[in-house]
């Protein structure tokens, strides 16, 4: 047996889907600030990510040149020539310097 209330039922449907996205939209209110919390931390996880990569990349290239001036005396001899100035016996040193610049600040 269909019994046809008319109007009534289209209004029931429609108050229940109201309700049901009231309820939906309510959960996402209160949790709006937990997501934009995770968010901030998902960024700041990103960034020292990024750090870490970078100072990795930065330990490599001095674990390099450790290495290298364990094993080359050419580049203990470059390294001491570029840093302390040394030169060999009969050589003459040639030191250039950088004039400063004349800089406005305002």
């Amino acid at each position: 047996m269909n019994v046809d209330l008319g109007i009534w039922s289209k209004l029931t449907k429609l108050v229940v889907f109201l309700i049901v996205i009231a309820v939906l939209g309510g959960i996402a209110i209160l949790y709006q600030p937990e997501i934009q919390k995770n968010e901030r931390f998902r960024k700041e996880v990103d960034r020292f990510d990024a750090l870490i990569q970078k100072e990795e990349a930065k330990e490599k290239q001095t674990r390099t040149a450790i290495e290298t001036l364990r094993t080359d005396p050419k580049a203990v001899e470059r390294l001491a020539r570029e840093k302390l100035n040394y030169a060999k016996p009969g050589e003459t040193v040639v030191r250039f310097e950088t004039m400063p610049t004349n800089t406005i600040t305002r």
